[in-house]
């Protein structure tokens, strides 16, 4: 960190692939504030980590303004209003498929984009743009992330035209350092940055990419994303000691980090969370996983509530309970097995010196997202629909324009009238995992690249189709694998800053204003706090 001179202007980004970084520090030199800083980087990330991300996913963010107020924009988009349920429910046996055209749903990152450009940026809406066509046209090397995606899952990429064009050269995968190029997807974002969201919605881009939906089986039309809209809404939050925890309210499952945060405010004094007492947590962990199943629902097409596990009568039960159960267990021993689930999403985290601040989730669900790669437009399309569920009795019953329970989740926390921090992660269903573990640490005095760095442990699978009873502990936990494998959970030990356990994002801001920032060492990010000085 740096002490700001008063005539400076700075901002700080945090983001999982170097070159989204060096997008958003040139906006800052250009001209723009925090919130062009993130979309630059934004923009590139949809070409350079295209497993985890693209203009074919979904997009969560908060948006911080000079004044202190905080927008939620929820850019989640729903099912077809076409969707024939029980034909969905006949196809699959009653269960959601995890890839395929039919778990494609309405993509809805780019009306998000949009959405958080006209609450304050400086700069043009092409400027974004710039740096993501030219990589998308001229080729970046391959990242190890993107890397790893590919050799985890060849018969995905070998299954489907468009990922074959991408993401083979020669007639091999592309690894380490070989060269990604996608110029279809740099002429459409060429077309996206000169005519606005609306190409997307409405437009020529949108009726290409419906085009080559529907000759794969879609039910997806032009009428359903020219009906699409990101949302703004008022954010969730809840006091965390002192300070206050914001998030977006459902289809997000935000809810779920202030839930696990109220339990552990509640609990007796004195835990040792990531030690002796890490089934402690592990156990909030759990119980936060069945209210998501339980409750987790889009709320325009839903009736479940989250209030009740926001309450402070189901927060101290919860908490009374788990600290009873952490004294039972016996001795045990992890095991070590090695599983790498596939990345999904991206997050950016930025704030600058005038006191605007975002956190931007984006996402294609799992990796390379429903194995989809559009040839005429190079968009690759989410599969979020596979978070459906087609149980009738679910509150996330699948429904023709219903948006799916969502694990994006972009976070804020303040002091009084002070920004503190800024979050995001990657993560799929460990999102809130993550970022309480970030915030655990970051709470207690540790530098933002310390909170980033430090090992973490997940309880249940990241993704749809992995089990719940599970703990993957990375190096450095002491005692807790042994404490966990004693409770009765099977133990997965991962290698050290292995990227299963996310790609977090951090921002601190101090008491005094000055900002640093981290990007997690287990991605191929980087950070930034990048000056200016004032006209």
């Amino acid at each position: 960190m740096t002490p700001q001179n008063a005539s400076d202007y700075s901002s700080a980004l945090a983001c999982p692939h170097s070159l989204g970084t060096a997008a958003g520090e040139a906006a800052i030199a250009a001209g723009g504030n925090a919130l062009d800083a993130a979309l630059a980087a934004a923009a590139v990330l949809t070409v350079v980590y295209p497993h985890n991300t693209s203009i074919g996913g979904d997009l969560f963010a908060l948006v911080r303004d000079p004044s202190g107020h905080i927008t939620s924009i929820n850019a989640s988009g729903p099912a077809a209003r076409g969707t024939d349920v029980a034909a969905v429910r006949e196809r699959y046996a009653g269960r959601m498929p995890v890839r395929g055209v039919d778990t494609v749903t309405v993509p809805g990152a780019v009306a998000g984009l949009g959405a958080v450009h006209g609450l304050g940026a400086r700069l043009p809406w092409a400027d974004a743009f710039t740096a993501a066509v030219r990589h998308a046209e001229d080729g970046v090397p391959v990242a190890s992330s993107v890397a790893a995606a590919v050799r985890d899952h060849p018969a995905l990429i070998d299954g489907d035209a468009g990922m074959r064009a991408v993401f083979h050269s020669g007639g091999r995968a592309l690894g380490v350092g070989d060269l990604l190029r996608n110029p279809t997807l740099g002429s459409t974002l060429r077309l996206l940055a000169r005519e606005g969201p609306g190409c997307l919605y409405g437009g020529r881009v949108g009726d290409q990419l419906i085009a080559g939906l529907q000759e794969l089986g879609s039910v997806l039309t032009t009428e359903d994303l020219a009906a699409f809209t990101a949302h703004a809404d008022a954010p969730l939050s809840a006091p965390y000691g002192e300070m206050r925890v914001w998030t977006c309210p459902p289809n997000s499952q935000g809810f779920m980090l202030l839930e696990i945060l109220a339990i552990i405010c509640a609990l007796p004094p004195g835990m040792d969370l990531f030690g002796e007492d890490a089934y402690v947590l592990a156990a909030i962990f759990e119980q936060a996983n069945l209210d998501r199943s339980r409750l987790l629902t889009d709320p325009a097409l839903g009736t479940a509530s989250i209030d009740e596990v926001l309450a402070d009568p189901y927060v101290h039960r919860v908490a009374e309970r788990v600290a009873d159960r952490s004294r039972d267990g016996s001795a045990g021993s992890p095991v070590a097995v090695r599983q790498r689930p596939g990345g999904d999403t991206v997050a950016v985290v930025a704030a600058d010196s005038d006191g605007w601040a975002v956190s931007l989730i984006q996402s294609l669900f799992e990796s390379f997202g429903s194995g989809i790669l559009e040839l005429s437009t190079g968009i690759v399309l989410q599969n979020r629909g596979s978070f459906f569920s087609l149980d009738a009795r679910s509150a996330n019953v699948l429904a023709p324009g219903k948006r799916p329970a969502h694990t994006l989740m972009p976070a804020m926390v303040t002091r009084g009238d002070r920004l503190s921090w800024v979050m995001g992660t990657m993560g799929g269903r460990a999102q809130p995992q993550i970022l309480t573990q970030v915030l655990l640490r970051a709470a207690r005095g540790a530098s933002a690249s310390q909170a980033i760095e430090a090992p973490r442990l997940i309880i249940g699978g990241m993704e749809v189709d992995q089990p719940e009873n599970t703990a993957h502990v990375e190096p450095g936990l002491g005692r807790a694998p042994a404490v966990l494998a004693g409770h009765g959970l099977p133990v997965i030990a991962l290698p050290d800053r292995d990227e299963v356990a996310g790609h977090a994002q951090l921002v601190s801001v101090s008491s005094d204003g000055v900002l640093d920032a981290a990007s997690d060492p287990r991605s191929d990010g980087s950070s930034v706090v990048a000056r200016r000085r004032r006209p």
